[in-house]
């Protein structure tokens, strides 16, 4: 089968008793790829790259699939995304301050996950569960709950003193990561920064920081036939055309016999898939 994937390369996630399903979208319809496991497919880049934005045509995309002039524009790629700590709104600042009301002042959750090992994070109510199937983890608990995103990167940043804020991308995919106890690891975690929590939370003011660790824990299992013991990371700008066997999926990670595949890292890409 040839498949015309709609003129980028995106994915979405699905869960069902724990059981991670990906799917590709191919003019609009879901290619389930789970089908495909220890199956031949290919990808072809076909050389054009498009703004997700504003549609342009471009030869290099920024920020994972947007042009430079939406790059500099846009709230969604202001530095305050990857630092949420820096979050300006509240000082009128915001880029777009209709975007930042809508993503940015919404209910989100501190985590700890278990990905490459444990992690602390942040994602909106609205992403729950998908932000932790993104990262490939394979346990996750939401530990507290803020009003704002701006709060959650304050919260972040007190836990991170205590654990990573950062997932080992080579470890996850080789997956060498075992399963862990979340809510006694969590429970640690949180004790062993009580006292910058409490004083965050003064600081912030009543009821802007909830705790919320005694919710169930988030478990996914990955549709995986084997893991890689090396790690060669394919890339469309080096290499327009991917082959090879699809041994799994994980994160944002197509794994194949011939390396690994960031999905993400291509949104925009014209690519066409052969199944």
């Amino acid at each position: 089968m040839r498949a015309k994937h709609d003129n980028s390369l995106e994915k979405s996630i699905e869960t069902s008793s724990g059981n991670v399903v990906y799917t590709l979208f191919q003019d609009s319809q879901p290619v389930e790829m789970n089908a495909y496991l220890g199956e031949p497919i290919t990808l072809r880049f076909s050389g054009t790259i498009s703004c997700i934005h504003c549609g342009r045509k471009i030869r290099k995309s920024y920020s994972q699939g947007y042009c430079y002039p939406c790059c500099r524009k846009l709230a969604q790629c202001d530095l305050c995304i990857l630092k949420p700590e820096t979050c300006h709104y509240h000082a009128g600042t915001c880029r777009e301050p209709e975007w930042g009301e809508k993503h940015c002042m919404r209910d989100h959750f501190v985590y700890i996950a278990n990905s490459s090992g444990l992690k602390v994070g942040l994602t909106r109510a609205t992403q729950i569960p998908t932000r932790w199937m993104d990262q490939g983890a394979i346990q996750a608990i939401p530990v507290y709950k803020t009003k704002t995103r701006y709060q959650a990167g304050l919260l972040e940043v007190t836990i991170g003193k205590a654990v990573s804020d950062k997932t080992n991308w080579r470890k996850m995919l080789k997956g060498e990561v075992e399963q862990l106890d979340m809510q006694i690891e969590a429970a640690e975690l949180l004790n062993r920064t009580a006292d910058d929590i409490e004083a965050l939370s003064q600081s912030l003011g009543e009821n802007q920081i909830e705790p919320c660790y005694e919710n169930r824990v988030y478990e996914f299992n990955y549709p995986v036939l084997t893991y890689p013991t090396k790690i060669k990371s394919l890339n469309f700008d080096k290499q327009p055309e991917v082959s090879g066997t699809l041994l799994g999926i994980k994160g944002q990670y197509l794994i194949l016999d011939s390396g690994v595949l960031n999905i993400r890292k291509f949104t925009g890409y014209d690519v066409e898939l052969y199944v």
